[in-house]
């Protein structure tokens, strides 16, 4: 191409002449699709050189016809503010892996491009999925996306292909994801999903539960399916709607984390007249109404609630840094107390004396448990003159003479700052994988509103009680510590938590439930349905049973 200092994509070995598209498999690699054609397209012809004069006499700045020419006549790799400026959503890890074009699904920008080269471990082979194609280019002469590997291109690819289930094996653990656009008015690009070989059942982030018709069935859901868009409604208990995305339905529910994917195991049922609409994990459901089907994913039994023991709050601890007093217009004194902490308790939250990122919870299970997630919420509804809330905290943990641990990302060695609530009354969940096991855990506050207040739900089971489902390879890996022994020192404990000894310009105060009298004040059967009201009852005999003082 004149003036373009680089050869068109045909001469560059984008788009090789003649294409050696995989033909039934051609080179040890498979092409499998359903419903719907993609044919080869050409290859894409590069622009033809255009030109600038003076018009009636106005003579145009060098500058400026340097840029229009440019404009109009260069090569995309020369517009393209860089190689990968086309790309969007992508989140890859060693075994999958989900991308998009920027965007998407909304319109992908003019002249962009996109390359991205995309591997598993050695020796395993490597499978991507199109989830969704929406290039507008028929010809596919100038947006196309391409798939290359060390021996076989597979593609161009563009227009619209209704429905898109594409499959591509690759005899080759790498493959070069190339997508390029020049030109057009509306399109959503592309977005596929891969995995290596080990996962034959992979699926894309847009397969929802109705598309299945078996009663039970297991699929593998790739990495980075969290943020791509589409609805879910429906929460871990009663189950999700057969509307609603797989793989999102899978990170809202805590069975996989979003940067690592895996497997999921559902089962499909009869209907509800009513979902619930939750936000967990960071992925929010939205209430939906009656359908014919619902599936539900199957679970290790580990989510049992901590704060309970046969319909009875538990005999935990709850201790905290501090805790807030105050009293009314008519004198009545209220106390925001660690023993109101509890979601099962109605009335007050527990809220600290101060609001700063010093302030903590701590609860004492008893016993070492393996702990797998948390639900939170703020200082209730029914506190109409209270919008108090946490938006962001950590969590601490260890067991008996052991130092205080920071729970940590999956694929990092930062410590995990959690999406609490975005009101005071809503209930949100967080889901602990790998689960942490220890006896005490400590809920530090990063960021509030108006003031710290907490209602919370541990959620786990005992340690006897666990299954083998807890031996994920994800969860042993070197980097993934969480759930090894707490019997060795941790090094990156952070030192500014304050522990039981330490010295604040507070007053921290213990308090231990009495849970005989509490039982006997609440009385009633085990198997009734309404929680004890701590708030109703005489709370000297029944809450406090020491204090400890800090002097100032």
């Amino acid at each position: 191409m004149p003036g373009s200092g680089r050869p068109p994509p045909r001469e560059r070995g984008l788009v090789p002449e003649p294409p050696r598209r995989a033909e039934g498999g051609g080179r040890g690699e498979e092409e499998r699709g359903a419903g719907g054609k993609w044919g080869s397209c050409p290859s894409p012809a590069p622009p033809s050189a255009g030109a600038m004069g003076a018009a009636g006499g106005a003579r145009v700045a060098p500058s400026l016809l340097l840029s229009l020419l440019l404009g109009a006549s260069a090569p995309l790799w020369l517009r393209a503010e860089k190689l990968g400026d086309g790309c969007g959503h992508m989140v890859i890890y060693q075994d999958s892996g989900t991308l998009a074009s920027k965007n998407y699904p909304g319109t992908y920008p003019n002249y962009t491009l996109c390359e991205k080269k995309i591997q598993v471990p050695p020796g395993k082979r490597l499978i991507l999925k199109i989830g969704d194609l929406d290039i507008e280019s028929q010809k596919c002469e100038s947006s196309y996306l391409t798939i290359q590997s060390s021996s076989t291109f597979h593609g161009p690819y563009c227009g619209n292909v209704k429905p898109v289930l594409r499959e591509i094996i690759l005899d080759s653990n790498e493959a070069t994801i190339h997508f390029e656009s020049g030109s057009h008015v509306s399109g959503r690009g592309f977005l596929l999903s891969y995995a290596s070989s080990d996962h034959p059942d992979l699926i894309t982030c847009l397969e929802r539960g109705n598309h299945y018709t078996n009663n039970e069935y297991s699929r593998y859901c790739p990495a980075g399916c969290r943020d791509i868009a589409g609805d879910i409604s429906g929460n871990i208990g009663e189950g999700y709607r057969d509307t609603s995305l797989l793989c999102k339905s899978a990170i809202h529910a805590g069975v996989i984390a979003d940067e690592l994917g895996g497997q999921i195991s559902v089962t499909q049922q009869k209907g509800a007249s009513r979902y619930e609409g939750v936000v967990a994990n960071g992925v929010p459901s939205l209430e939906g109404s009656l359908s014919d089907k619902r599936f539900i994913f199957t679970s290790n039994g580990c989510n049992k609630s901590l704060s309970l023991e046969e319909g009875f709050l538990s005999k935990s601890q709850v201790t905290a840094s501090s805790y807030w007093e105050e009293t009314n217009e008519f004198g009545q004194l209220f106390q925001w107390s660690p023993d109101k902490v509890w979601l099962q308790v109605s009335g007050l939250a527990w809220a600290s004396n101060h609001s700063s990122s010093r302030e903590w919870l701590e609860i004492d299970l008893g016993e070492k448990k393996r702990i797998t997630g948390i639900k939170t919420t703020g200082s209730g509804s029914t506190m109409l003159n209270f919008n108090f809330y946490v938006k962001t905290f950590k969590i601490n943990y260890k067991n008996n003479n052991s130092k205080w641990r920071t729970y940590k990302g999956i694929l990092s060695n930062e410590e995990k700052v959690f999406q609490g609530n975005s009101n005071s009354g809503d209930i949100v969940r967080n889901n602990f994988i790998p689960p942490i096991v220890a006896r005490y855990v400590r809920i530090i506050p990063q960021t509030w509103n108006q003031r710290i207040a907490l209602k919370l739900e541990l959620m786990g089971c005992r340690i006897m009680q666990a299954n083998s489902s807890f031996t994920h390879s994800m969860w042993q890996k070197p980097s993934q510590s969480t759930e090894t022994s707490l019997g060795k020192e941790d090094r990156t404990v952070t030192e500014p938590i304050p522990s039981e000894e330490t010295n604040l310009d507070e007053k921290p105060k213990d308090f231990l439930m009495d849970y005989r009298v509490l039982r006997n004040q609440v009385g009633g059967n085990k198997s009734s349905s309404p929680s004890p009201d701590i708030s109703q009852l005489n709370l000297p005999s029944a809450i406090i049973m020491r204090k400890r003082h800090h002097k100032n």
